[in-house]
């Protein structure tokens, strides 16, 4: 047990950056100076509308989004962009401000809460699926494609963090998708089945997956299911390793604090691991071709390796993107490292 714990610390602190405890007194007041709940974490652009929507996904599970209009568009028949992530993030966070910023720059722009998670439903809550969080990203084109003025035929995905992974698996099965584009990408089946870089053997990945099935009896007997007890922690030593260092920047600080989101005050279901472990959702990404891919990554971030190794895999077109000094959560909502010119001049010359 001990072993698979030390094993896997790194996996668990990348995939679950959740909080299972009560904030300490301290941080909560500040947090809450400074962000009052409902609040989102970027200024609404002046040239930009924001209309909270819902939909259904085929599952029966209400999404909620907020539609980003450019504010002159009323006459216009416009190209869409899906957004969502990162992993246990919500719509008022880094996928909201991406939303806001391709708005500015004349697409509609969605970005939703996945299931169960945010203000959309399912329960129990913070369940995580790569099936259903891939349908998600089908779901949203849905209701796109329904709007009077989005052209359905000029249809996107921007997947940021884990869902970069789910944006890509959508694209490759959803043939309505034009083109996607990742922002930071995580594959989330392959870290909680392989561990960060790989390191997890069969013989850890077989006895994780012992504990894991043993702890639906546990769950069964209670009839809810657990919390990960994995999480940032609440205060930083200063020898934690420099991602999580970063995470907690974002996370847990004003710059990106947020009460509905998993990894600022929540934490992942326990067996969510489950499912992510069983179903590698890259197998058929070759199928994005002859859609176009771009990739995006940080220099210095820990995740870059999962951007490189998709590119390799992928078929034409792709691009990778290196952005020189950044790290990974510089992607989430740093300006003067995100491409957005770059994202939007890949958009508009495959969303014609």
């Amino acid at each position: 047990m001990k072993n698979i714990a030390v094993g896997l610390l790194l996996s668990l602190l990348t995939i679950r950056q959740a909080h299972s405890q009560t904030l300490e007194s301290s941080h909560r007041n500040n947090i809450k100076d400074t962000q009052e709940k409902g609040d989102y974490t970027f200024k609404l652009s002046d040239k930009v509308t924001r209309q909270k929507v819902t939909f259904k996904n085929r599952y029966g599970i209400t999404l909620t989004g907020d539609l980003y209009l450019p504010k002159d568009s009323s006459y216009k028949t416009l190209a869409a962009l899906a957004i969502s992530g990162p992993f246990g993030a919500v719509k008022e966070q880094s996928s909201g401000l991406y939303a806001n910023q391709m708005a500015e720059r004349g697409f509609a722009a969605l970005a939703f809460d996945p299931s169960y998670t945010g203000e959309s439903s399912g329960e129990p809550r913070n369940v995580a699926s790569p099936d259903i969080n891939t349908e998600d990203f089908s779901a949203a084109v849905d209701f796109l494609g329904l709007q009077k003025n989005v052209d359905r035929k000029r249809i996107g995905i921007i997947g940021i963090c884990g869902f970069a992974g789910f944006a890509l698996n959508a694209t490759a099965v959803d043939k309505r998708v034009k083109a996607v584009a990742t922002t930071s990408m995580y594959d989330m089946c392959r870290v909680t089945s392989q561990g960060y870089n790989d390191i997890v053997t069969p013989e850890q990945r077989s006895k994780m997956l012992e504990q894991l099935s043993l702890q639906r009896w546990q769950d069964a007997q209670k009839g809810t299911p657990a919390p990960s007890t994995a999480s940032l922690p609440q205060k930083l030593a200063g020898n934690e390793p420099q991602f999580v260092k970063d995470y907690f920047d974002y996370y847990k600080t004003p710059r990106g604090f947020h009460p509905r989101s998993i990894n600022s005050n929540g934490a992942w279901t326990m067996t969510s691991s489950l499912s992510l472990m069983n179903m590698p959702i890259l197998t058929y990404i070759k199928e994005i071709s002859p859609r176009p891919m771009l990739l995006i990554a940080g220099e210095n971030a820990h995740s870059r390796y999962f951007s490189e190794d998709a590119y390799k895999a992928a078929a034409e077109p792709k691009e990778l993107m290196i952005i020189p000094g950044a790290v990974h959560v510089d992607l989430y909502d740093r300006l003067d490292k995100i491409p957005f010119d770059k994202l939007t001049s890949f958009f508009m010359q495959n969303l014609k």
